[in-house]
C-alpha cells in the first residue's frame, strides 16, 4: 500500500483512522497513545473493526496528553458491495450497540472456522487454536488466518494468502453474513455517532454515496493510503456537492503495514466538524 501524499489543506494534520491490537492493529491502545503523543496536540481516532474494546483502554493513556475520539469501523454490505463505515463519538456503553458487537463476534469466529474447514479440504491446515489466540483479545478476522497460513508454510506472505485463499477470489473464500450498509449507519447514529463511509477507493459509483446520504451519512474518507491525487480530487467534490464532511486517516495498523500515523492532510477542523454532526 503507497500513501498518496495530495497537496497540504492548511493547519495541523489529525489521524481518524487507527487500529489497535483489539482489531487488527500491531498496538495496543497504550503503544497506539504513546506513537501519537509523538505528535503533540494533534487527535487521534480508535477506530477498530467491528469492536469498541479498545475505546476505554486509549481514552485513560490519552488523558491530559492526546485528545481521542472514540470510533469504530463497522462491516457492512450494499448492492454486492463490502462497504465499512466510520463511526465517531459514539457512546461505546450503547447497549443496542454493544449487541450488534456481540453477534458480529460470533459471526466472525464461525467465519473464521468454515475458512479453515475449508483449508483443510485443501490440504492447507493451519492450527485453529493458534488463530484464535492470534486475536485475542479482539475480534478475529482473514489477517489472523493469513499470517498463520504464512507461518504453516503454505504460502510465503499474507498478500499471497489474500491471493490465493482468502479474497473474494480465494479458493477458501467465505462470504461473511450480510449487514446492510444503512443500518450501519442507523446503529452509528442510535450510539449517539457521526457516520463515515471508509475508504470509498477509485471506482465506487455515486449513487451509492448518494443513497448513503439519504440514509443519513454524515461524512466520507477523502484522504486515505489508497486514494491517490484524482480519487482524493473526486471525492472531495463529491463531499462538497452533497455536503459531506471530508475525513479521513491513515487507516494505521501498524509499522509493519501501509501508511505512518498522520500521514495523511486531514485538516483538524474535521473532529469538530463530526462532533457537531453526533450532536444534532
Amino acid at each position: 500500500m503507497t500513501s498518496a501524499r495530495p497537496a497540504h489543506t492548511g493547519g495541523r494534520r489529525v489521524d481518524l483512522h487507527a487500529h489497535t491490537i483489539f482489531s487488527d492493529g500491531q498496538l495496543s491502545p497504550e503503544e497506539l497513545v504513546e506513537l501519537a503523543a509523538s505528535r503533540p496536540g494533534r487527535p487521534l481516532g480508535v477506530t477498530d473493526h467491528d469492536t469498541v474494546e479498545g475505546i476505554t483502554r486509549a481514552l485513560a493513556a490519552g488523558e491530559g496528553r492526546v485528545r481521542i475520539v472514540p470510533g469504530i469501523e463497522i462491516s457492512s454490505s450494499l448492492d454486492g458491495h463490502d462497504l465499512h463505515v466510520l463511526g465517531y463519538f459514539i457512546d461505546a456503553q450503547s447497549e443496542s450497540l454493544l449487541e450488534r458487537l456481540a453477534s458480529f463476534r460470533e459471526e466472525r469466529r464461525q467465519r473464521a472456522q468454515a475458512i479453515m474447514e475449508r483449508l483443510r479440504e485443501l490440504g492447507c491446515p493451519v492450527d485453529e487454536h493458534a488463530v484464535f489466540a492470534a486475536a485475542e483479545p479482539g475480534v478475529v478476522g482473514r489477517p489472523h488466518v493469513a499470517h498463520a497460513l504464512v507461518r504453516a508454510g503454505h504460502v510465503p506472505s499474507v498478500e499471497a494468502a489474500f491471493q490465493q485463499y482468502l479474497g473474494p477470489r480465494g479458493r477458501a473464500f467465505v462470504q461473511r453474513p450480510a449487514f446492510h450498509t444503512e443500518e450501519a449507519i442507523a446503529c452509528i447514529r442510535e450510539a449517539g455517532g457521526a457516520s463515515v463511509l471508509a475508504h470509498p477507493g477509485a471506482h465506487l459509483a455515486v449513487h451509492i454515496v448518494e443513497r448513503l446520504k439519504d440514509a443519513g451519512l454524515d461524512g466520507i474518507e477523502v484522504w486515505h493510503p489508497v486514494h491517490g491525487g484524482n480519487a482524493v480530487r473526486h471525492w472531495r467534490e463529491v463531499a462538497q456537492r452533497l455536503q459531506l464532511i471530508p475525513s479521513g486517516g491513515s487507516d494505521f495498523h501498524g509499522t509493519h503495514r501501509g501508511a505512518g500515523l498522520g500521514d495523511m492532510p486531514v485538516p483538524e477542523r474535521t473532529v469538530e466538524q463530526l462532533q457537531a454532526a453526533s450532536r444534532r
